[in-house]
């Protein structure tokens, strides 16, 4: 019996089957910018990416704006001190943009693990990332390749920039080069020579703060009498904190000295602020300035401190967890676009002889009158709910589909914020994968010297720890998340037992059912519902009725 040939047969692209799945609505597309100092200079180059943005979406015809997230005076090593970066993340995990344009790669991340964790989360949900400057669509086969690449050397560059400052002000340091931060020490400002002077009045106050300690006040009790007194703080304020009180009375500028690198940065990345407990070399000026109290009185109050303190046992530290979700009041605010330029609608109130009135119009005319928008209608509140439950309702011959559709929602709700906190599927998968590589190191070092393998070893270890630390941050919050869970299940049932007809606005059903509401004209709307289904409904003014 003879062997059937074996064949390969093409079946050619359909271009017009892409056609038909396009986007029904313009591309939300936000921008983000960036600049890492506040000086004159960047406060401009900041201005003008925001111009710039503006400018290019709004005069898209295909794009309707979705927001430019912007920080000033920010480093770009890590993401959790950028809130407008998080707050943009936050809304592509909602749904609410499509596209997002930024600078180059260093603008958005100058961490490569977190620019990658953020391309990739946002590449999971169908959100490009344009980066101009190196013309990279993060959507584009290639793209994460040449991320990696180029976002190691914006990295490398941050951390070489780093090293040299780091190294220049630690041989300040050796040659006893002094560098003092004013604005929060009190009693003492800059003098016309550069060097700390002691301002008489507050001067006093640090004496009697030293002598009541001394004399066997408490720290409240001193705040108390300082508060008593009305003698104001270092910010002017009334109050005396217990943190401020000890800040002064362990603060060895008071005596004259100065202790140098007393904290330090622990690496370019995290930015952390760690206190320096012997991990590098302090450097003690002795006599740099004017005290205002003798070294004596000084040494007094930190062995009655030492003291005080002995056998005391650290309080234990209690970390809020609550969790925070952006949401508009007004499901429409989320939800209605302009059928002409694409941008959202906003709710406002119309006063006029003595009467509100309740609109919604386009944020664009709102913002710019009718430079990118010409003929977008003005809507009554009244009308518009009562067209888009009738359009509801003309629809709820499939409402099964409509209450999976609120189920579904749940995930969205509950999803995690990339680089914050990954799933808890990708930390175990990582885990495994570190588990992996430490046992085959432990293979390789046993044939050699473990000394050999030291910082591999560590390596591994720290990142597994940070892991293991995010695992319980996530594991916390998932069980605070409660009421999210209740609250999307409490809609579906509601959908449930509910009539054929919906007869009443209900802002947390709207969210659930519907995705699009298109205004066309003043009086029709097209209503894209979450489901799939859209429908085309006649807006009824009370004329009409």
């Amino acid at each position: 019996m003879s062997q059937t040939e074996r064949k390969v047969i093409v079946i050619p692209s359909k271009p017009e089957a892409a056609q038909q799945t396009a986007v029904k609505r313009q591309l939300r597309v936000a921008a983000y910018c960036r600049v890492s100092t506040e000086e004159e200079e960047q406060q401009s180059s900041y201005e003008a990416q925001c111009h710039y943005y503006t400018d290019k979406i709004m005069t898209n015809s295909d794009w309707t704006m979705a927001g430019i997230f912007a920080d000033e005076g920010i480093t770009g090593t890590s993401a959790r001190k950028r809130p407008e970066f998080l707050r943009m993340i936050r809304l592509c995990r909602q749904k609410k943009i499509d596209l997002v344009l930024t600078k180059s790669i260093s603008r958005f991340a100058r961490n490569t693990v977190d620019c990658l964790d953020y391309v990739r989360a946002l590449r999971a949900l169908g959100i490009a990332v344009i980066f101009e400057k190196e013309n990279i669509n993060t959507l584009e086969s290639d793209s994460e390749m040449l991320i990696t690449l180029l976002g190691a050397f914006a990295q490398a560059e941050s951390e070489s920039i780093s090293a040299n400052v780091r190294w220049g002000k630690r041989q300040a340091m050796r040659e006893g080069k002094v560098s003092i931060q004013y604005k929060k020490l009190y009693a003492f400002r800059r003098g016309e020579n550069g060097e700390p002077e002691v301002i008489p009045e507050q001067a006093e106050v640090v004496r009697q703060i030293f002598r009541q300690y001394l004399a066997g006040a408490s720290l409240r009790m001193i705040g108390e009498s300082l508060e008593s007194g009305q003698i104001p703080n270092v910010t002017g304020g009334a109050a005396w904190s217990i943190s401020a009180i000890r800040s002064i009375l362990t603060n060895e500028k008071y005596c004259g000295d100065v202790l140098l690198q007393k904290t330090y940065v622990r690496d370019c990345i995290s930015k952390q602020v760690v206190r320096n407990t012997g991990q590098l070399p302090m450097y003690l000026v002795r006599n740099n300035h004017q005290g205002i109290v003798d070294r004596k009185t000084f040494d007094a109050v930190q062995t009655e401190m030492a003291r005080r303190s002995a056998g005391k046992s650290p309080s234990k530290k209690n970390a809020s967890t609550g969790m925070t979700s952006y949401a508009s009041k007004y499901a429409l605010s989320e939800r209605l676009v302009c059928g002409e330029c694409g941008t959202l609608y906003r709710r406002c109130t119309w006063k006029k002889n003595g009467k509100s009135r309740v609109v919604w119009r386009c944020v664009s005319r709102l913002d710019y009158g009718r430079k990118y928008c010409h003929d977008s209608p003005t809507l009554d509140e009244g009308p518009l709910q009562q067209a888009i439950l009738d359009a509801i309702n003309r629809s709820m011959s499939r409402k099964g589909d409509l209450i999976g559709q609120i189920t579904g929602a749940m995930e969205l709700e509950l999803s995690p914020i990339p680089g914050v906190t990954m799933s808890l599927a990708d930390l175990d998968r990582r885990l495994a994968e570190l588990e992996t590589q430490f046992q085959d190191l432990l293979a390789e070092a046993a044939e050699g010297s473990y000394q050999d393998y030291t910082a591999q070893f560590k390596s591994i270890a720290d990142e597994m720890a940070a892991l293991k630390e995010k695992r319980t941050e996530l594991e916390t919050q998932r069980r605070n998340c409660g009421q999210i869970i209740r609250r999307v299940q409490e809609a579906a049932e509601a959908m449930e037992s509910a009539s054929s007809e919906l007869t009443q606005w209900d802002e947390s059903i709207i969210r659930q059912l519907v995705d699009t509401v298109k205004v066309l004209s003043p009086n029709r709307i097209r209503v894209y519902l979450r489901s799939g289904l859209e429908v085309e409904q006649e807006i009824r003014t009370n004329s009409d009725t």
